[in-house]
């Protein structure tokens, strides 16, 4: 069975960030607060949807895998660039398998899909170290002067 992970104050402005910055769900010209409150609503179901993905891919694959080294852009990419070619190839009909899942069903259902994923594709890109700056050697012949200087002595 699994177990319920209570969110603190941080980690639930840290999701609603997440959502700005991988869903583009600030919408700037929400004006009305009807249309404001609906997109609310909408990032808020985003959410839940992006949190049952990292759930099932954790049960997959493993916490550690998922809470350090998942980029939840790459995940909030391949979300949105595979929607619309799903709602194009996926007959109606296939979907209805989540309709009439029981809860057991659907999370055996969810976990199977998700030991599907390669997530090589959805890490995040590590860098590598940092190289040193090599300090630039002054030239003698052409000494550095500021621009202030150069401006004060024209003024004189």
């Amino acid at each position: 069975m699994s177990k319920v992970v209570v969110k603190s104050h941080t980690q639930i402005e840290t999701s609603f960030q997440e959502l700005e910055k991988f869903w583009n769900s600030e919408i700037n010209s929400l004006g009305c607060p009807p249309a404001a409150l609906f997109g609310f609503c909408v990032a808020l179901v985003s959410h839940i949807i992006l949190a049952v993905v990292k759930a099932a891919l954790s049960s997959a694959h493993g916490n550690d895998t998922v809470d350090n080294r998942l980029s939840d852009y790459y995940v909030a990419d391949e979300i949105s660039g595979t929607y619309r070619g799903m709602q194009v190839a996926i007959e109606e009909e296939e979907w209805k398998v989540f309709q009439k899942a029981s809860l057991a069903e659907a999370i055996k259902l969810l976990r199977q899909l998700a030991s599907n994923v390669k997530m090589a594709s959805f890490l995040k890109s590590t860098r590598g170290p940092k190289k040193p700056v090599a300090k630039q050697k002054a030239d003698p012949k052409h000494p550095h002067v500021s621009i202030a200087k150069i401006l004060a002595a024209r003024k004189k």
